[in-house]
């Protein structure tokens, strides 16, 4: 079993800040832990705006504070997310949010991140796996 909190994880290697300076996220859950999902807290910054593409990832977004404009990038449809709402991206489809405030969500990934991924130039999370 294990247990532990969000607030711990401030200021450690699973406290990922972007590159990008758009969003920080505590990851939680990670490769390492073996069960087969990541599960990270995400917080993408009011004003920003981040086009990704998790070509390797499906990923799972619950709201749970803020609000977000969801784009699918290429269909050209757009989502108003607010708290309580999720999204699916089940066919690793290219997407922009735009945080209208600080927006807070919890993200589940599979297959799981090890922990140190940042978005590269195509808004990709490499593939990283964890060793051992």
């Amino acid at each position: 079993m294990i247990v532990r909190s969000f607030n711990d994880l401030d200021d450690t290697d699973r406290h990922v800040r972007s590159a990008s300076g758009t969003w920080h996220s505590r990851r939680i859950v990670l490769a390492r832990e073996r069960v087969g999902f990541s599960l990270h807290e995400t917080v993408m910054f009011a004003g920003s705006e981040t086009s990704m593409w998790y070509a390797h990832h499906i990923e799972a977004v619950v709201c749970l504070e803020g609000e977000a404009e969801l784009i699918d990038d290429e269909t050209g449809e757009r989502y108003w997310i607010t708290p309580g709402t999720m999204y699916l991206l089940d066919g690793h489809e290219r997407h922009t949010v735009r945080p209208k405030t600080d927006f807070r969500c919890l993200c589940v990934f599979n297959p799981p991140v090890v922990g140190r991924e940042d978005h590269d130039e195509n808004g990709v999370y490499p593939l990283l796996v964890e060793e051992g």
